[in-house]
């Protein structure tokens, strides 16, 4: 009876032996991840043993890392029913769950498990998976730590540890944490050694916080390993970019771009191909841009990333409604895209079409939570639309013993994003030291704008002034009456009538000069930085003089942060009668002058603008004489509410008084939103 025990136990050995060397070719499959090869052996060994139990978990394994992840739920639900006590079986269920990403229930699944066996790996690595899915990271990086202690250096472990700490970090991100999000990032990098997608995020995050110094250093860092060395300089070029150096970053993103060649990775060239197109266009190389873009549609047409290209191009080009059709093709595709839902936003605000842009921007925030460049487009959009007040204090002197000391304040109040409401106060008060003569101007207007197209916009205001002078004391209306049009892209046309009192000088506002005037405003930009300002009056005045006024301004912007600009001004003045002795009106005035221009925009904490000029002027038949201008504006954003500049300008241009003349004026202007946001309900 012993004997033939043993011989039993002898054939079953050989027959357990035989049936593993004869699936050893179906478990190489699944370790190489060739999993329709694998699903065919299993599925062929079934047909002959339908009960291998471990030829079912294989052929279950197989389905499900083929991405059929409902049908290997049942299969091993199934195997579960026939054996309920098996962890191994236990173990492939609760990640047929992870596969399905019935997330809650393999959360309660996979605690189970790990109570019952608190020393099994793949019970902890499968828990810590399952945390890192419902984004519970701190809990996750726990029990991967338990993992790494029973299996160490475990390279599934390793895996998922790498990418809970980029979630982790994310998450933190996304709440703003941006010193917590910093601390994971760092802390990962020691542990992965300064892993490529580690660098990349934490590069990100600087970007994202304006800390350029630190991203440029670690897209350095990333660049040092000669592998990762395309991504870095797609990132550097980035950070040229935000930087304001354009050519810069044309030259980093070219570097970038001439070395696919010697790469395969479908990720780094399109993201490349991406950025150089992108360079381009901050270098307004349209024509270049253009002809790349064409390749790309040609070879992949409406895929997202090229549309989103060609929608920047046509949004710099100031094309905004080809822009939206971008746009609007890429959400088509994709309706939570985020280039398609915040570009559409960006370029909504470009058209004038505010209450589609809150929408936009509020469906860019509802699929990605906090992100800080649609929170950025609501602010801005917040900030155009909240009441404000905005005051000027000045003093004002010339070398015909005038002086002025002038207050005005300016309260607007938006009552929609087409409508707003305004009203202006100003006091003047003017005195000569030499003939003592002195007058005091108060002037009260009330006004409104509104848009009744994005391409046209009416505004008005209309008012009193009250003028109290030693030799005469009156009261008169005061209207401006202005059309805002935008008849082409690039292009914008302002027309208006203006009713004011002549207030120079005290001298001339005792003598109730009115003075009625028809205006016009046209200024064209271009692609290439070439621009040009040209402006018309006509006055017509109650002593029945008549004047005429020309200025126009051919400029060119030399580069653009800051802001640099020259050009060359002309400007000419025509009285139909000439009274020197009352007020400056030859019958022929002309000025001819070159000027600079340095303005730093509003976005940071300080701003500025520097003006000088110089040229000549021509006073009817008399000698040219030279003539130079020089202004300058220094500001600085206490808050995000309030502003303050202080501004001055001396110039010798005789445009409203004798040859001889110079004028000096300094004072200084503060801005402050009266509210935290707009007091209508924008259109979420």
């Amino acid at each position: 009876m012993k004997l033939n025990l043993k011989h039993l136990i002898i054939i079953l050995l050989f027959a357990h032996l035989a049936c593993a060397q004869n699936m050893q070719e179906g478990f190489t499959y699944l370790e190489m991840g060739k999993y329709n090869e694998a699903e065919a052996f299993f599925e062929k060994l079934l047909k002959e043993n339908p009960n291998n139990k471990t030829a079912r978990l294989c052929y279950g394994r197989a389905v499900g890392l083929k991405g059929h992840s409902e049908k290997a739920k049942t299969l091993f639900t199934s195997l579960l029913n026939d054996y309920p006590n098996d962890f191994e079986v236990k173990l492939n269920y609760g990640e047929a769950l992870l596969w399905n990403k019935n997330f809650a229930k393999a959360r309660s699944y996979f605690e189970t498990l790990v109570t019952q066996n608190p020393k099994s790996f793949p019970a902890l690595l499968g828990y810590a998976n399952t945390l890192s899915n419902i984004k519970d990271y701190e809990e996750a990086l726990s029990y991967i730590n338990k993992a790494l202690v029973v299996s160490p250096g475990n390279p599934n472990a390793l895996n998922s540890k790498k990418y809970i700490y980029l979630g982790y970090a994310y998450q933190k991100q996304q709440e703003q944490d941006y010193k917590k999000a910093e601390m994971l990032l760092k802390e990962s990098l020691v542990l992965f050694n300064n892993d490529k997608d580690i660098l990349i995020n934490l590069a990100n995050l600087y970007l994202i916080i304006n800390a350029l110094e630190k991203a440029e250093a670690t897209y350095t860092l990333l660049g040092e390993n000669i592998e990762h060395k395309g991504y870095a300089l797609n990132g550097l070029a980035l950070v040229a970019h935000l930087n304001g150096k354009e050519k810069q970053a044309l030259a980093t993103s070219q570097q970038a771009f001439n070395g696919l060649s010697t790469t395969k990775d479908q990720i780094l060239i399109q993201q490349t191909k991406e950025r150089y197109i992108q360079a381009l266009i901050w270098n307004k190389k349209y024509k270049k841009a253009e002809g790349l873009i064409k390749e790309l549609i040609a070879s992949h047409p409406n895929e997202n990333w090229i549309l989103a290209l060609r929608a920047t191009l046509n949004t710099y080009k100031g094309d905004f409604k080809k822009s939206l059709a971008d746009y609007n093709t890429i959400l088509k595709n994709d309706s939570k895209a985020f280039d398609g839902n915040l570009g559409k936003a960006n370029a909504l605000i470009a058209s004038g079409l505010y209450n589609e842009a809150y929408k936009a921007a509020n469906t860019t925030l509802s699929i990605f939570k906090n992100q800080k460049d649609a929170v950025s487009v609501i602010k801005m959009l917040d900030k155009q639309f909240t009441p404000y007040a905005e005051t000027k204090t000045a003093y004002s002197i010339d070398n015909g013993d005038n002086e002025a000391v002038t207050f005005l304040t300016n309260m607007v109040f938006p009552l929609s994003t087409k409508f707003k409401v305004n009203g202006i106060y100003s006091y003047r008060d003017s005195r000569n030291r030499v003939t003592n003569n002195e007058a005091k101007a108060n002037n009260l207007l009330f006004g409104f704008s509104y848009v009744l197209h994005p391409k046209l916009g009416l505004k008005s205001n209309l008012g009193i002034t009250d003028i109290n002078a030693k030799t005469n004391n009156y009261t008169q209306f005061l209207t401006t009456i202005e059309c805002n049009l935008k008849p082409f892209k690039l292009q914008t046309l302002d027309l208006g009538f203006k009713r004011e009192w002549q207030d120079f000088n005290a001298d001339l506002l005792s003598r109730e000069i009115v003075q009625n005037t028809w205006y016009a405003n046209y200024n064209v930009s271009s692609h290439f930085n070439l621009g040009w300002y040209t402006q018309y009056h006509f006055t017509s005045q109650n002593d029945d003089n008549e004047k005429h006024l020309i200025f126009t301004s051919l400029y060119y912007n030399v580069f653009s942060k800051p802001l640099f600009k020259v050009g060359l001004n002309y400007q000419y003045i025509t009285f139909k009668d000439q009274r020197p002795s009352i007020y400056f009106s030859p019958e022929q005035f002309n000025v001819v002058e070159v000027f600079a221009e340095l303005i730093k925009n509003q976005n940071g904490k300080w701003f500025y603008n520097l003006n000088a000029a110089t040229g000549f002027q021509y006073i009817e038949n008399l000698e040219k004489q030279n003539t130079y201008r020089l202004q300058g504006k220094l500001g600085y954003h206490f808050s995000n509410r309030f502003v303050a500049n202080l501004y001055g300008l001396h110039s010798n241009i005789a445009s409203t008084t004798a040859s001889g003349f110079t004028y000096t004026e300094m004072g200084f202007r503060l801005t402050w939103q009266l509210f935290k946001k707009p007091q209508f309900k924008p259109p979420f």
